[in-house]
């Protein structure tokens, strides 16, 4: 491709993340306005956990179809699944209407959350440029995060929440006719041989593992342990399998590089923490202090901001710093973030809360731009794309587990703390988590009812911190020793 058709690549794949950037945080804005209007607390985690599920479940085939129809047009698919599941969301009926079409979305954005790494990969062999690239990648994200909740927030409060899911009909479309026009893809020279039972395994083991961990709490414990023991038995048979694939899904000689499994752990544990903060600090805002969705929305954004700042300065000072000494500052950051806001209390002040959180985006933005390259770099050209989605596959499953896992949390102390009650029950609690209908309650029972709601949301911090330190450990023992800087 010339100059003109790489940047405008580049611009739709920004675009790309520029939707899933708004979804994370204009969704997070929405859910108690969603959550209200539906009836759904109970389904609260699931919100968030069944957009991952979708996500995780297609991320390794998208890999494979761009390796068979070409990336351009798997991410041309990808980006019309994305706009149909958020029209279905937008006119959902009901709670269950709402989940399946999120679950489509999760599907899009399974592919056009990953491909746009690996086509930068093969676009940008220059290391350096590559980074930069990935760090505009980033910054799209973040740029439509911070937007997202005024956005979001002003239409919720002016108009309804099913209009924080049409907004991304326009620019779907947009992201889509660029990626036709502009982009040139190299066609291979003999169509790969698509595994499809491996496939099959694979899918039909996440989906198996996720829903087991998504009905944690909901359904009796034997049903999980069944889904649970399926899953691991399909996982089995499908690594026995890609052992002898043709061309397997995900080979198994990535796993036996000692770095990428540091890279893989790493991602992991960083990010099943960080979804704690991202989540649960709007609902604090809204339930906790009687804030408006906007206001709920607006206290994501300086965590955007130093994001965005983390993110670009990667490309400069990784050339002088250890990708170790990155990933420390990072998750020592992030620790700042989910432990200050577990000792934070009800009489913390707003502006308190969004200080700490923000340490939280500066360790994001460290950790996934350099993290991202080194996974890269460690995995050589010939396993970059399925190592890359392969990453991106692990950041999602964190996400998805921690999000079953920070509900089921949630659920058990709001069910505990209702017990201890005569007077306060599930439905008055869902109206606690929306400003607006959190004025028809009785005044005199909205500090009991926040006491209630701060103890899961404190609890769930807890649980973020000790992944974090999981993780600094973790880079202790993997990166420690390596000298290199990534140039």
């Amino acid at each position: 491709m010339n100059d003109k058709q790489v940047k405008m690549v580049t611009f739709a794949l920004m675009l790309g993340n520029v939707m899933a950037g708004l979804d994370g945080t204009i969704t997070n804005t929405a859910i108690p306005a969603i959550v209200s209007a539906l009836h759904g607390i109970q389904f609260m985690g699931w919100i968030v956990a069944i957009y991952l599920l979708g996500m995780s479940v297609s991320i390794p085939i998208w890999t494979k179809i761009g390796q068979k129809i070409t990336n351009k047009r798997a991410f041309e698919i990808s980006l019309l699944l994305f706009v149909i599941g958020s029209t279905l969301e937008g006119i959902s009926p009901n709670i269950y209407f709402f989940l399946i079409s999120r679950m489509i979305m999760g599907i899009g954005g399974g592919g056009m959350g990953s491909l746009p790494y690996i086509i930068a990969g093969y676009v940008f062999k220059n290391i350096k440029k590559r980074t930069q690239i990935l760090g505009y990648l980033t910054a799209s994200f973040n740029g439509a995060a911070i937007l997202g909740p005024l956005v979001g927030g002003y239409l919720i409060d002016a108009l309804s929440w099913r209009w924080v899911f049409y907004i991304n009909i326009p620019i779907g479309l947009i992201a889509f006719l660029i990626c036709l026009v502009y982009y040139k893809p190299v066609t291979p020279k003999s169509s790969p041989v698509f595994d499809l039972p491996g496939a099959g395994l694979l899918v039909s083991s996440l989906i198996c593992f996720l829903l087991g961990i998504q009905l944690l709490g909901i359904v009796s414990n034997l049903l999980v342990l069944v889904l649970v023991s399926i899953s691991l038995a399909l996982a089995f048979v499908f690594f026995k399998r890609e052992k002898s694939a043709a061309d397997p899904i995900i080979p198994m000689r990535i796993f036996q590089n000692r770095a990428l499994n540091g890279d893989f752990l790493l991602f992991a544990f960083t990010w099943g923490a960080f979804i704690a903060v991202n989540t649960y600090l709007p609902m604090w805002a809204q339930a906790l202090l009687g804030m408006s969705a906007l206001v709920g929305g607006m206290t994501l954004i300086p965590n955007s901001v130093v994001e965005i700042i983390a993110s670009q300065t990667v490309s400069v000072i990784q050339e002088h710093i250890r990708t170790f000494t990155l990933v420390l500052f990072g998750i020592i950051t992030m620790l700042i973030s989910s432990g200050g806001l577990f000792l934070a209390n009800l009489q913390t002040p707003l502006w308190g809360l969004i200080v700490i959180a923000a340490f939280s985006g500066i360790g994001v933005g460290f950790i996934f731009v350099a993290l991202q390259v080194k996974v890269q770099i460690d995995a050589g050209f010939k396993d970059m794309p399925t190592a890359t989605s392969t990453s991106y596959l692990i950041r999602i499953l964190s996400q998805t587990i921690m999000a079953a896992v920070y509900g089921v949390i949630m659920n058990l102390s709001l069910e505990c703390g209702i017990s201890h009650s005569n007077k306060i029950t599930m439905a008055m609690m869902n109206k606690l988590s929306d400003a607006k209908t959190a004025k028809t309650l009785p005044q005199n029972l909205l500090p009991e009812m926040r006491q209630i709601f701060h103890s899961g949301i404190k609890e769930i911090m807890l649980v973020s911190v000790l992944l974090l330190v999981i993780a600094l450990v973790l880079n202790f023992y993997f990166n420690w020793k390596n000298p290199k800087k990534i140039r």
